[in-house]
């Protein structure tokens, strides 16, 4: 018989659903103490920073943790594919970049992404609840808060600014139109540095020179046409050619680089619906007189050149010689100036856009060879200085001076992989030729023979010889980058040609006279007011020796 005063048996108790405890400081603060609550206040914020919506996710409003972690993963997840992206095709990932829709839905996206962390950051101090921390502990939460949130959304923010200063910048400067397919396997662009007023019809290139790209490899080459070449030969598609079929021969006034103004004044109609007429035609021009086709071309403003340097904050240079500040012109016709407005010396220099400028520029006491080697040295000076901390630090001034300094006709579409064969390039062993000294003799460019400039340009751009195989003569490398050295001269000079000089930066500036005085600013301007210039090219004769620094 049962005993019915026996205890009945209880169910077991069951275990609530986990939640947490009241007592739990990250969630209910509240009672906590003071060292924990500013442990916690830390905590929160570092959450935040590298996880966004962690915080809100175990101390806040865990809907609102949960959206905002489903984007910060989709973000990382992207980071991940653009990483992969970079490896396996950098061409891509840099078009994705330059491409007008996709970088404004980038820009649009980085501020999204810099406002809502901000608001994270603020809903984390609503967490945090400053007023229950110890008075000293608040002032260091809310500096480190607001510093997190500087590094963080500070900086999305700026690179959704800086993003869409270039995306302005490369509509400024680029075309959109079609892209170009390279030639024989290479593509060549014509660099044009020309002086161009408020007015810019009748613009004279000043130099010209064909960079010639491997579409595969980025092995580069480099053509120097000097300004005063005769008797250009126009491509056969020109329609230069209905004026001047056997080439640009109306007199010694039919330079090269007269080709860019007359056109633009004289014959814009031959080319309709073309936006730079002067450009497409001694474009055209080169390509007729190099025997390759040339399908775009870059021209700088050599006026606006010097700002775009002093927005870099200068060049560095190592120069051979004193280098004029050239006066007023005298007389035209021998190119006689007054007295020089300053000088250069020969030496290492920091030179800002002005002096840079002219000692890209000035040609007085030396012939024109030295002066395309000084251009090619302080082109070589900029791209070795333009470096990542430069480019980040100076980007908006850069840009800015860089839309008012350059034009081109190159498809803002092949940004991508034009940046990614410079990339291959850089490094590489880059092949010259000039079209004059010491290539050929400094009377060349009066009576060209255009046959022999075709070979003389199919043997540099040839695929490189097998290792071991004979020279010939004709194609040569130098390191890149290298100027020119004096005069124009080369290192390993064509047969028939000067000896080689030393290799282009193991050069020493001539600082003094044969008889070892100093030169001087003051000698060189004694000789000039005494109509002695004969010394003073003596002087400054290795003035076309340069280095970038």
């Amino acid at each position: 018989m049962s005993n019915r005063y026996a205890p009945s048996r209880l169910p077991a108790p069951q275990k609530r659903a986990s939640a947490p405890s009241l007592t739990d400081p990250v969630r209910y603060p509240a009672g906590a103490s003071a060292s924990v609550l500013t442990k916690r206040a830390f905590l929160l914020i570092l959450m935040t920073l590298l996880v966004p919506g962690s915080a809100q996710t175990v101390a806040g409003d865990r809907r609102l943790g949960r959206i905002a972690l489903r984007i910060t993963l989709t973000v990382w997840v992207l980071a991940v594919l653009a990483a992969v992206l970079l490896v396996a095709s950098r061409s891509t990932l840099i078009n994705l970049f330059t491409n007008s829709f996709a970088s404004l839905v980038l820009i649009i996206g980085l501020v999204a992404l810099a406002v809502g962390w901000a608001l994270l950051f603020i809903n984390t101090l609503r967490l945090i609840r400053p007023v229950l921390l110890a008075p000293k502990a608040r002032p260091a939460v809310v500096v480190t808060l607001v510093l997190a949130m500087i590094l963080s959304s500070g900086s999305l923010g700026y690179a959704a600014y800086l993003l869409n200063v270039s995306r302005g910048a490369i509509s400024d400067i680029f075309s959109s139109g079609p892209a170009m397919e390279p030639s024989e396997g290479r593509y060549n662009f014509l660099m044009m540095g020309g002086d161009a007023g408020a007015d810019r019809t009748g613009r004279r290139p000043d130099s010209l020179s064909v960079i010639s790209v491997d579409a595969k490899t980025g092995a580069t080459a480099i053509i120097s046409v000097p300004r005063n070449l005769q008797n250009a030969q126009f491509s056969e598609d020109s329609p230069m050619r209905t004026i001047y079929p056997d080439g640009y021969d109306c007199g010694n006034e039919c330079l090269i680089n007269a080709i860019n103004t007359e056109v633009t004044n004289e014959h814009k109609d031959l080319y309709p619906g073309v936006e730079d007429p002067g450009a497409q035609a001694t474009m055209e021009a080169v390509s007729g007189s190099l025997g390759i086709k040339v399908q775009a071309y870059v021209l700088v403003d050599m006026d606006g050149f010097a700002r775009l340097i002093d927005a870099m904050g200068g060049i560095r240079i190592k120069a051979g010689g004193w280098v004029p500040i050239s006066g007023e012109t005298i007389d035209e016709a021998s190119g006689i100036h007054g007295m020089p407005l300053g000088w250069i010396p020969a030496g290492d220099n920091t030179l800002d856009g002005y002096h840079a400028l002219w000692y890209g520029r000035s040609r007085e006491f030396v012939d024109d060879y030295a002066r395309i080697a000084r251009q090619q040295c302080v082109q070589q000076a900029m791209l070795k200085q333009l470096d990542p901390a430069t480019l980040l630090s100076k980007f908006e001034d850069i840009v800015k001076a860089g839309t008012k300094v350059v034009d081109s006709n190159i498809s803002s579409s092949q940004l991508g992989s034009f940046v990614d064969l410079a990339m291959k390039a850089k490094g590489q062993q880059m092949s010259r030729l000039t079209i004059g000294p010491p290539d050929f003799d400094a009377s060349f460019s009066t009576v060209p023979d255009f046959d022999k400039i075709h070979q003389k340009v199919d043997a540099l751009l040839a695929p490189a010889p097998a290792a071991g195989a004979a020279e010939d003569g004709i194609r040569q490398q130098y390191p890149a980058p290298g100027p020119l050295s004096a005069a124009g001269a080369l290192p390993g000079a064509l047969p028939g040609t000067q000896p080689a000089p030393p290799p282009p930066s193991d050069f020493t500036p001539m600082t003094t006279t044969p008889d070892g005085e100093p030169i001087t600013e003051e000698m060189l301007n004694q000789f000039k007011l005494n109509g002695d210039e004969q010394s003073i090219r003596n002087l400054v004769a290795t003035n076309g020796q340069c280095a970038p620094l």
